[in-house]
């Protein structure tokens, strides 16, 4: 069981863990452990998140959201597994509270009327000034 918040958590068979070889350094290590965590979340259908909560989890999640509606979380950082799968689940829990906090709606204004009229004036101004530097007659 993975905690979210006092009302959420996930089950664990909405989680599925792979280990994978990691890249980078490591020595030989490299080549014989398989350290590197692949966290496999079923956001889409998971029962404990409402439906607005899953589709901003989409937009934040981005390249990791998969076809069939799973979040894909790789953690490689550490050489220790038990590391990386602990960073993964951090990163899913994050991921998960940043889609908890809905965007605040934006409530569009009008320029006050003593802008508008500022900005006519300074427009006239700025007219005014490259109407003399037209072409002149001499009388």
């Amino acid at each position: 069981m993975l905690w979210i918040n006092d009302a959420i958590s996930i089950a664990d068979w909405e989680l599925t863990e792979s280990f994978i070889r990691a890249s980078g350094p490591g020595g030989q290590n490299v080549n014989k452990v398989s350290s590197a965590v692949e966290l496999r979340f079923e956001a889409e259908r998971s029962p404990n998140l409402p439906a607005p909560v899953k589709t901003r989890l989409k937009r934040l999640a981005g390249r990791r959201w998969t076809l069939d509606g799973a979040i894909v979380i790789r953690a490689e950082e550490s050489r220790s597994q038990a590391q990386n799968r602990d960073l993964a689940r951090e990163r899913l829990v994050d991921l998960i509270r940043k889609a908890l906090v809905a965007p605040k709606r934006r409530i569009p204004t009008k320029p006050t009327l003593g802008s508008q009229r500022r900005r006519l004036q300074a427009k006239a101004e700025r007219s005014a000034v490259k109407a003399l530097r037209g072409k002149f007659e001499d009388d």
